[in-house]
């Protein structure tokens, strides 16, 4: 069986990857991508011809299914995002288990669900099962840039990725009040102005990174309304890292 390697990549400046991810993004047989078009401009970038495939959240079942079996195949395949680290708010979890179930099922010869999550399956980076190998290549990730400019104790987190637009939304703004450890957001462009709002009721300290890494980033710190003062409207663009202190 082949292997699936997890690559981080850039998550805005295209010097921000490392050594041994442009080795393997060299050397496997396929890139698997949530967007071709944004992660070709890498791959020519770094003058990598590797073919790719596309994998994403529409993706189905069945595209799910051939992937996998291009591992059982013998193929080698480099799993990217648009940026930062799969398996961080994208799908890229579903494919990590779906290729351990895979390789159990070889293992073992009993069925498993495939909407089951493997609980432990190896202790090591790259642990095979029955020869297929997962292999997490780290890297960039805007959650851990956003944590290391902070300025805070930040050793216990709570990390809730973007927040649902309607449903359950409020549960997990309670959570955040409820929280006595630091809260990490994702926000978009379309609701940050909705989020402050929301947090206003509180009595909330923010860091507040926008467009990390790339040319207009920006760090906002302060109370809610000092950052909701910071953040002027002809700067509310691109993606938002979110930190929330009591």
């Amino acid at each position: 069986m082949g292997r699936l390697y997890v690559v981080a990549t850039p998550i805005g400046n295209l010097e921000d990857i490392t050594l041994r991810a442009l080795r393997i993004l060299k050397e496997v047989d396929f890139v698997l991508c949530e967007d071709t078009r944004v992660t070709r401009k890498l791959l020519d970038h770094y003058q990598i011809n590797t073919p790719t495939l596309s994998f994403h959240q529409h993706s189905s079942q069945a595209e799910v299914n051939k992937l996998i079996s291009l591992i059982s195949q013998g193929k080698n395949l480099a799993l990217v995002t648009d940026a930062g680290t799969p398996g961080l708010s994208d799908p890229g979890g579903i494919l990590v288990a779906e290729a351990f179930l895979s390789a159990r099922r070889c293992h073992s010869g009993f069925g498993a669900s495939a909407t089951e999550v493997p609980t432990k399956v190896g202790t090591k980076a790259g642990a095979s099962v029955s020869d297929c190998q997962i292999v997490a290549i780290p890297g960039p990730s805007a959650l851990t840039a956003a944590i290391s400019i902070s300025g805070w104790p930040m050793d216990k987190f709570l990390f809730l990725g973007f927040l649902p637009h309607k449903k359950g939304r409020q549960t997990l703004l309670k959570k955040i009040a409820a929280s006595e450890y630091p809260v990490v957001l994702y926000e978009s462009v379309h609701r940050i102005n909705k989020l402050l709002s929301e947090l206003s009721e509180q009595n909330y300290y923010l860091v507040v990174a926008r467009e990390l890494t790339k040319k207009f980033e920006t760090v906002y710190r302060g109370t809610v309304a000092e950052v909701k003062s910071q953040l002027k409207a002809n700067e509310i663009k691109g993606e938002f890292v979110v930190i929330i202190q009591k």
